[in-house]
């Protein structure tokens, strides 16, 4: 079937429709108010918009898509604006129009009973989080960005986060849905069903699309009981293969009370020390590498100070740690958490870095991290290869910042050679080269040798049955076709 494009934009009558629907505050078109719409977080990526639109509830947004889709104007959802992948900037023809979510940002309800919470896509991730404890109970999703990143772009992403290695990813959490498709019809999935065997999970196709299939407006998401007991530990190991055997002696113990199995390098935790105001290494000197392990349950009198003692004990005893210091209160545990949430700050003030965001099962993380960092080095002397991340999950942040005699532009010149060297490691290790943060407009161009075949064709056919006329999100995740 072949699709009919929609008419020509009238831009100037199309922008007096919006502003009836949402109102003088709705509708953003001076430069000056658009331009922290049209950059990334990373500053890689520099668009500009037709307009900005804030809708305010889910009436209002399909109103405006209903149009956006009849005046065949390209539509960019964006929450918070922390894509790592450029996956919410518009390009730069100034012919998109981005839609902005923050003024979605309701709490629609906590059940206790059910252990759930009903959010709008606007509502950010930490005032999630402080509800859900407010209630006595926890929203488990963990992200350096969670101040800033909202709920329906933490959906659309799949985020994943410090926890996953004990609640999985954004997916995981997710019972029902609510989403504005890119005709302007409303998908009414919101269901606090644990079952609901009725046909294809509708919702799920949403998670992790980067808003190239309509736009998450509300969501019905998973709690749990709050931990009554958490410790953390910040260990010196000698290198990723130290980090990988304490994890697995955590777990061969009670895999349940790991809540967060963190890997830094000791070239990326020296940055947090140097650029960090407030940072602090809590050890008697520095090491090669470094593991954070925070520990929890809800189970009352489980001393679970003294499980995390006899694991580290042992395993000092052992050569496997050679030093570590576990928080004696809330501000030292916040503090060690401090070290691990600001190395992709520290990064960006060191100077331009490469960031790849890779998975790989989780016994082969030490070898990622040494075949990675020598072919880095081989490929660029100089280069500062500064890995941390989710080791218990497999997912780490192969990040590599510019050597200190080369200029910035010279280096980020050289991005797709690194991520090229670095992915095809990650292929050889029967890894993703994409765990968390997406693909984004950053790399598609991976997708049909990573995906190709009938993955990405059936994506594609997804895609142009509910998007026939590819206004959602354009230029992300898909590669260009090639021609017919």
């Amino acid at each position: 079937m072949t699709a009919v494009s929609p008419p020509p934009t009238d831009p100037a009558r199309l922008l007096e429709e919006l502003g009836r629907i949402l109102g003088p505050t709705g509708v953003l078109t001076a430069a000056r108010d658009m331009d922290p719409f049209c950059t990334d977080w990373r500053n890689l990526y520099h668009g500009r918009a037709c307009a900005v639109l804030r809708p305010a509830d889910t009436h209002e947004l399909s109103a405006v898509v209903r149009l956006c889709a009849a005046h065949g104007v390209p539509m960019v959802p964006q929450g918070g604006n922390t894509s790592m992948v450029g996956g919410a900037t518009p390009d730069d023809s100034g012919r998109e129009i981005v839609i902005c979510m923050s003024r979605m940002n309701r709490i629609r309800g906590i059940d206790p009973h059910e252990m759930t919470m009903e959010v709008e896509a606007g509502v950010p991730l930490k005032v999630a989080q402080d509800a859900a404890r407010e209630a006595g109970m926890m929203l488990p999703l963990s992200i350096s960005s969670e101040g800033s990143a909202q709920m329906g772009g933490i959906l659309a992403t799949n985020a994943g986060g410090n926890n996953t290695v004990r609640y999985g990813n954004a997916r995981e959490l997710l019972l029902g849905l609510e989403a504005v498709l890119p005709d302007g019809e409303v998908f009414h999935g919101l269901r606090r069903l644990r079952k609901d065997n009725t046909g294809y999970a509708l919702r799920q196709l949403f998670v992790g699309s980067e808003g190239t299939l309509g736009f998450i407006t509300r969501a019905i998401i998973q709690l749990q009981p709050a931990p009554k007991e958490v410790e953390v530990a910040l260990c010196a190991v000698e290198d990723a293969q130290g980090a990988l055997a304490l994890f697995s002696a955590f777990r061969a113990l009670d895999p349940a009370l790991i809540q967060a199995f963190e890997y830094m390098s000791g070239t990326g935790m020296a940055l947090v020390n140097e650029l960090i105001a407030g940072a602090s290494l809590p050890l008697e000197q520095p090491a090669p590498a470094y593991v954070l392990v925070e520990l929890a349950t809800p189970r009352p009198g489980t001393d679970l100070r003294a499980f995390m003692e006899g694991v580290l004990a042992d395993a000092m005893e052992k050569g496997i740690v050679t030093d570590a210091v576990m928080a004696e209160s809330e501000t030292q545990r916040a503090n060690l958490w401090k070290l691990r949430e600001e190395h992709a700050e520290a990064q960006k003030r060191a100077g331009a870095s490469v960031k790849n965001d890779v998975s790989v099962p989780v016994a082969r993380v030490p070898e990622l991290i040494a075949r990675a960092t020598q072919a880095c080095m081989d490929l660029i002397p100089g280069i500062r290869p500064a890995p941390f991340g989710h080791l218990g999950d497999g997912n780490i942040h192969f990040n590599v910042v510019q050597p200190v005699d080369m200029p910035a532009d010279a280096f980020l010149a050289r991005s797709h050679d690194i991520m090229d060297a670095v992915a095809d490691i990650v292929r050889d290790l029967d890894g993703s080269f994409s765990a968390e943060h997406g693909v984004g407009q950053l790399k598609p161009y991976m997708m049909a040798e990573w995906r190709g075949g009938a993955e990405l064709a059936t994506m594609r056919r997804i895609k142009e049955a509910l998007d026939p006329h590819g206004l959602m999100n354009p230029g992300k995740i898909f590669p260009p076709a090639a021609p017919r």
